[in-house]
């Protein structure tokens, strides 16, 4: 029971984005659920295409702060637009490569694939990905003036 509390009281709040495929029919429902625990924050965005994502916004979400990325994603055979969910894994190992090279580590990126058992699964694999990053190596804190500039 004290391994239990002790995890409760040393658990920190995380700031994550998730960045989804709207052309999926769970998409907008998406975007008005929660997930994480007390005091995480999930910012959910709303892309034509999860391939469509550049890598200046991957890098940008981190740079405001964000402890963890995700990219929704289509089933590869579903996509729309073909290989839009081999570019998003693409760009987000791009990301995660960017990250270890800067001393930041790897497991802060993820790509999720909207799952048939729809959004209650996708909620899923979202909090289980925010507890791993929980268990990362704390980012180092942004002045406030470091924040402005990235957000410029």
């Amino acid at each position: 029971m004290q391994d239990i509390d002790a995890r409760l009281t040393n658990r920190r709040a995380l700031k994550t984005y998730v960045f989804y495929c709207s052309n999926h029919p769970d998409g907008n429902q998406l975007a008005n659920c929660s997930c994480g625990g007390p005091g995480d924050e999930v910012k959910t965005i709303g892309l034509p295409c999860s391939g469509k994502i550049d890598l200046p916004y991957l890098v940008k979400a981190f740079e405001t702060g964000a402890d963890g990325v995700v990219l929704l994603s289509c089933k590869e055979a579903e996509c729309r637009h073909l290989e839009g969910t081999a570019r998003a894994h693409k760009r987000a190992e791009a990301v995660e490569s960017l990250l270890e090279e800067i001393g930041l580590g790897r497991g802060r990126m993820a790509v999720l694939e909207w799952d048939q058992n729809g959004l209650a699964k996708v909620l899923g694999d979202i909090n289980d990905f925010l507890e791993k990053v929980r268990r990362l190596p704390q980012l180092p804190a942004q002045s406030t003036d470091e924040k402005e500039r990235a957000v410029a």
